[in-house]
Parts: C-alpha cells; structure tokens; sequence
C-alpha cells in the first residue's frame, strides 16, 4: 500500500521549514494570503526556500488572488504546486500552467461529488474544515466519511485536512485512506510557528499506520 504523504502548511520561518523537512515533510505550504496569520511576503518565501533540501516540493496557497498577484510570486518564489482555497474556477486555476490543488471546504450542502468533478485538471483535492470566517487553519474537524466517499469513489489523489494532530491523525488515516494529509494548526506552538515536537509527534502517528 502506498504510504501517505504529508504536508506541513503555513510555515513562516526558514528554520520550521528545515525542521519541518528533516522530520520527513514531502511538501511544506506557504500562504500568500494576507488576511492570514501565516502569511508570508514573497522575500519571506524566498528565504525559506532557500534552505529546504533537494526533493521537498513548494505548495503556495492563494485564497481568491488576482492573476497578478499569482504572478508577481511566482516570479520571485519557486514553487512545485499551486493551492486555491477560495472560490477559484478551474480555468483560472489552471492558467498559470503548473500543477495544482485545490480545495474544499466541506459544508453540509455541498454537493461534493459534483464540486470535485468541475476540477479535472487538478493534481489533487483537498478537502478541509468550512468556516465562514476563515479560509482554512481551523483547528476543526469535518467528517471523515465524507473523505472516505471521495476517495472510494472520485478517482481523484483526496488531501485530508482540518483539526488534524497528532492525537487523530493515525485515526484519520486508517479511515480515510487518503493520498496526504495536510496539517497547520495541529503542529503549531502558535500561529506561523511550527513546534518541532507537535511535528515530531504527528510524523510518528503517520508513520505508525
């Protein structure tokens, strides 16, 4: 069985990066959304990138950009994936010609099945917890059948996030079977700022199932 992938998101300093990384990240997220408590400038992004090790891929997340604003970092940053978590057509998610996300915020009248099937061109979906005051970063569950369904039966690679720790996410992961599981406010000692042990703890869960 593949084993599953994980993401560190909403890092804010080179040296959660690298930690985040050394303990076996595939990808860390950077958030180019300024309403966030984990954003970062695209110097910011640079500085981190620059000392993340070969093979550990760059997601930027864009909550409803411009093309412009898309733009303007990808000129400064280097990045692997790009991660649309607000309202984002599949056109424009797909015109900057790169690999992307995107996500969902699973709601109780959210036909799913119909929202992932208007995203043919994405590397993968990610599924999170809906806040109508936030983007994402919740600390909140959803319910985990509803990422067990899309996984059984999209077709597609299913990122699980929201209220993801070290205390579910082995649980999470023996139900939901998911491609990756994506985690940020589960790892943090505060907003932004990656504690090495809540890190070290939810790889050890990962890698216990």
């Amino acid at each position: 069985m593949q084993r599953t992938r994980v993401k560190i998101c909403g890092l804010t300093t080179a040296q959660d990066a690298l930690n985040a990384a050394e303990l076996g990240a595939d990808a860390i997220g950077l958030v180019f959304y300024s309403k966030s408590a984990r954003a970062v400038t695209p110097e910011q992004a640079t500085q981190i990138c620059s000392k993340l090790p070969a093979l550990v891929s760059v997601v930027g997340l864009f909550v409803n950009p411009s093309e412009a604003e898309v733009e303007t970092v990808l000129k400064h940053v280097h990045l692997d994936c790009l991660q649309f978590h607000g309202d984002e057509s599949a056109a424009f998610c797909d015109s900057f010609g790169m690999p992307y996300m995107k996500a969902i915020r699973v709601r109780p009248d959210l036909d799913i099945k119909s929202k992932i099937s208007e995203y043919t061109t994405a590397s993968a979906i990610l599924l999170d917890s809906y806040d109508k005051n936030s983007a994402g970063g919740t600390g909140i569950a959803f319910d985990w059948r509803i990422a067990q369904r899309c996984v059984q039966e999209s077709g597609v690679k299913i990122v699980l996030a929201g209220g993801l720790s070290a205390d579910n996410v082995a649980e999470a992961i023996r139900l939901v079977r998911p491609y990756a599981v994506d985690v940020s406010s589960g790892v943090e000692s505060a907003p932004g700022r990656k504690s090495t042990e809540r890190m070290s703890a939810f790889f050890n869960e990962v890698y216990s199932v």
